[in-house]
């Protein structure tokens, strides 16, 4: 696990480094919504960041994140990998020959017609993006069972430089995986969770701000890292308003279209108005992509909601920390660790990404839930009595420094 002094540890190692870096990093650190017990690769936690560079480094890690993963899912749903029928796998900044689709086939021998996908490069939203593709499969194919396995490959992608736009995501990014499994199989409807109603996916790519705002690239000096541009917080805006634009009609009541369009007509409102929609009418549990406190509390905002819908993602962030694709289901199994799904209920999730993007899935909980999953070692520990970082007590005297101590 990422503790305060761990962290402190591997920022250290950055020699790259000055005074007002550090002032820079802890004010990040401080305001990111990340605990200590967040996770991220063990090559970097024993100090080898420098030579994750490799390939074999990478797939070292979507390794263990995959078979611990899938190993779990198909103890507990007694499911055999040869009854998958379509595999899915998302992992955006690691891309491999044979593909990491490949390697899944090959560790649990899954039948020679499975039809497998490998989608790279989809940033954060590439889960609900998976489930898209499954979902237009299911169109074509009848009785079949879906996999879609979601992760991130940071090691990497572990900047170790020191322009400030790429240092933001190593104090963001942190290591996590999930795997779901999808069918349109009738038989198995009383052992389902959730039925996907809606899902929308907005991408702005055409718009150069938009897609210039999250970025893997390469500094000055050649090293890697994930870019995360100014724009970012405009680009975010406009994505998500053109989703909700497009939700809205497909899952609100129409007394609610209709009190909206009467509310702008009568004050001439523009697109401010659209956070005048009551998506709580439609909506009983928010699940919100935790990609950053920045990024929850804007959402929240948005829509007008309360510190109780903010609480899963706030947690799930504290915990886990922005784990990309995975993100929303650790969000989600809080609720159902918390024991907030009731059958009958609706949930939103919404989740952003590189390009830019801003996708959405509307669900239908089938039965209560209470599997506490990942959750089961700590969810009883949340909501702590305060989300402070205790970076800020352990190094506030990085702030009144006028030179750097010899290290």
């Amino acid at each position: 696990m990422l503790s305060t002094e761990m962290c402190g540890e591997i920022i250290q190692r950055n020699k790259n480094l000055g005074l007002e870096d550090y002032k820079f990093l802890l004010k990040v650190i401080v305001g990111s919504g990340l605990g200590e017990e967040t996770y991220g690769p063990k090559d970097i936690i024993d100090g080898k960041e420098l030579d994750m560079t490799s390939l074999n480094s990478g797939l070292a890690e979507v390794d263990v994140a995959f078979k611990q993963t899938l190993d779990k899912l198909f103890s507990k749903t007694k499911m055999h990998p040869s009854d998958i029928d379509i595999l899915v796998v998302n992992v955006s900044m690691l891309s491999a020959m044979p593909s990491l689709a490949s390697r899944i086939i090959n560790r649990y021998k899954m039948k020679q017609d499975v039809k497998v996908f490998n989608l790279s490069g989809m940033g954060c939203s590439a889960s609900l993006i998976s489930l898209d593709m499954v979902r237009n499969l299911f169109k074509i194919h009848d009785d079949v069972t879906a996999l879609v396995v979601t992760s991130e490959c940071i090691g990497p992608n572990w900047y170790a430089g020191n322009q400030r736009s790429m240092l933001v995501a190593n104090c963001l990014f942190r290591s996590g995986c999930c795997a779901m499994l999808l069918t349109n199989k009738r038989s198995c409807r009383a052992r389902a969770k959730l039925k996907l109603k809606v899902l929308l996916r907005t991408h702005r790519g055409a718009n150069d701000d938009a897609y210039g705002c999250a970025l893997q690239q390469e500094d000055e000096q050649g090293l890697t890292g994930f870019y995360l541009g100014k724009s970012l917080p405009q680009a975010a805006t406009e994505a998500f308003i053109c989703n909700l634009r497009d939700l809205a009609p497909r899952i609100l009541p129409v007394m609610e279209l209709a009190r909206y369009l009467v509310n702008r007509f009568l004050h001439k409102k523009s697109d401010s108005a659209q956070a005048g929609v009551d998506f709580k009418v439609a909506v009983d549990h928010f699940c919100i992509h935790p990609g950053g406190a920045a990024v929850i509390n804007g959402v929240g905002r948005s829509l007008g909601l309360s510190q109780y819908d903010l609480e899963p993602a706030r947690m799930a962030l504290h915990r886990f920390g922005n784990t990309s694709a995975s993100g929303l289901w650790y969000v989600l199994g809080y609720m159902e660790a918390k024991k907030r799904l009731k059958r009958g209920d609706r949930v939103l999730q919404i989740s952003f990404g590189s390009g830019f993007k801003c996708n959405s899935a509307y669900w239908e909980v089938l039965r209560g839930l209470e599997d506490k999953d990942v959750w089961e070692d700590c969810v009883d520990r949340y909501p702590p009595e305060t989300l402070v970082n205790p970076f800020l007590e352990k190094y506030a005297w990085i702030r009144e420094l006028t030179s750097l101590p010899p290290m």
